[in-house]
């Protein structure tokens, strides 16, 4: 049976997730107390940059399942099902700020007229869905009977539509058998598997899942960076290690480390979940510590090329923590250009998409452009940070002949070593042996 479903929260996880059940036939009202983002909505304005997304929402808001609001109230009063999608940024302390998820669940509480599942789709901490469960009971006065449910999203951006509508797992903590069979029922037309659980282990999974990936990442980027000491090829370990079924390929490819909206807070959420338990997580501790050192690592290899970077112009290839989104958060392009910037050099920077949302954060330590080889142009060296399709299809030839030295610091191991051999380059890329090139260094 179809629903009527509200979502607070128009970010990545709000938007898709209410655009793909309107998809597959529910009525939903996506809802936010930014009027801006609202009006833009409703004009056909995505918020975000989000593959196939903006094509979704027309059609479903075309075929009247799909509807924008900043009535909240009048949304939640309708609904039968209300997700909570809002953000929970990381504090100072590196918790998860529950802020906006305690005023949902207080204005659900104050307008509940009947009853409801309350779904968090935010990522929380342990402990939230009981948290929303005695606000929304506070303010309700217990006049009417509702459920909550821990349903954690687990989608990548730039791929955020397929992931949702081809999703490997659901994830249902809830209060009840009658909740959980509710929005079991919702994700029927997804047929995907299905984790009934309470709703503690619904919110660990979550976190979980995600320390794990950030845990493979900070692994062989540590491996690369041993393997670049013994003069081994960590694309190749990479490729050994893979092949055992019990560890598997993915999230085994040495570069930068992690960014984006989800390892980086989550990570250390988690870690804050175990200090306030009085366990110490000295793996988390470590992956976190390891990421961080990796930024700097690439910026050593450009020191190691010139000895001093003062003066120079370097060009850096991708904004984004990752192709094919213009999410900023947490790209390793907030460290490297003002790393790049305290050692005297100055910076071009390329993106297809991401230099507005770059501008805003790091204003004038860049000059930003879209056109990959008119910031490569008279540079000294070329630092690779994400790997677009665009960089991943860079002439070689043209590259050297732009820049003034035949530098190129891959942080993405994107080339062969050999094709970089027999181009003359002088190569540096991640956990790799480097290429030294025929070139003649300038300004050295």
């Amino acid at each position: 049976m179809l629903k009527r479903i509200a979502v607070i929260g128009t970010g990545y996880v709000g938007l898709v997730s209410g655009t793909c059940f309107a998809e597959v036939g529910n009525s939903v009202v996506c809802c936010d107390i930014d009027a801006e983002k609202i009006r833009g909505l409703s004009a056909g304005v995505m918020p975000i940059y989000e593959n196939g997304l903006k094509e979704l929402v027309d059609k479903n808001v075309n075929e009247n399942r799909l509807f924008f609001s900043t009535d909240i109230p009048k949304a939640i009063e309708e609904a039968e099902i209300i997700y909570i999608a809002v953000g929970t940024p990381m504090s100072e302390t590196g918790e998860a700020d529950l802020t906006f998820v305690k005023s949902v669940a207080e204005m659900i509480g104050k307008h509940l007229n009947g009853y409801k599942v309350i779904v968090n789709k935010s990522t929380v901490p342990v402990g939230t869905g009981k948290l929303v469960q005695a606000i929304i009971e506070r303010n309700s006065k217990g006049e009417f009977p509702f459920d909550v449910v821990s349903n954690p999203e687990f989608l990548r951006e730039g791929t955020a539509i397929y992931d949702t509508m081809n999703m490997e797992r659901a994830v249902i903590g809830a209060t009840s058998e009658k909740a959980a069979a509710i929005i079991e029922e919702l994700h029927k037309p997804f047929q995907t598997k299905i984790v009934k659980s309470n709703l503690e282990s619904a919110e660990m999974i979550k976190y979980a899942a995600n320390a794990f990936l950030a845990t493979k990442i900070s692994f062989i980027n540590d491996i690369a960076n041993i393997c670049e000491r013994v003069g081994a090829d960590v694309s190749k370990v990479s490729e050994g290690v893979g092949l055992d079924s019990r560890i598997g390929s993915k999230f085994l490819k040495a570069g930068i480390g992690f960014g984006g909206s989800c390892f980086p807070k989550d990570t250390m959420a988690l870690l804050q979940i175990a200090k306030s338990v009085g366990y110490p997580f000295k793996l988390i501790e470590a992956v976190i510590e390891t990421n961080q050192k990796q930024r700097a690592h690439i910026v050593q290899k450009l020191l190691d090329v010139f000895g001093d970077l003062n003066g120079m112009t370097i060009s850096v290839l991708g904004l984004a923590f990752k192709p094919n989104t213009n999410d900023m958060r947490s790209a390793p392009s907030l460290d490297v250009i003002p790393m790049l910037r305290s050692l005297g050099a100055k910076v071009k920077a390329f993106d297809p998409i991401a230099v507005p949302e770059a501008e805003k954060l790091l204003g004038d330590q860049a000059v930003y452009s879209e056109d990959l080889y008119e910031t490569i142009q008279d540079t000294d060296a070329c630092v690779i940070l994400t790997e677009w399709p665009e960089v991943q299809n860079m002439d070689i030839a043209k590259l050297k002949s732009a820049l003034k030295n035949p530098v190129l610091i891959d942080g993405r191991n994107i080339f062969e070593i050999e094709q970089m051999r027999n181009e003359g380059m002088i190569y540096h890329s991640i956990g790799r042996p480097e290429v030294q090139g025929e070139g003649i260094l300038t300004n050295v």
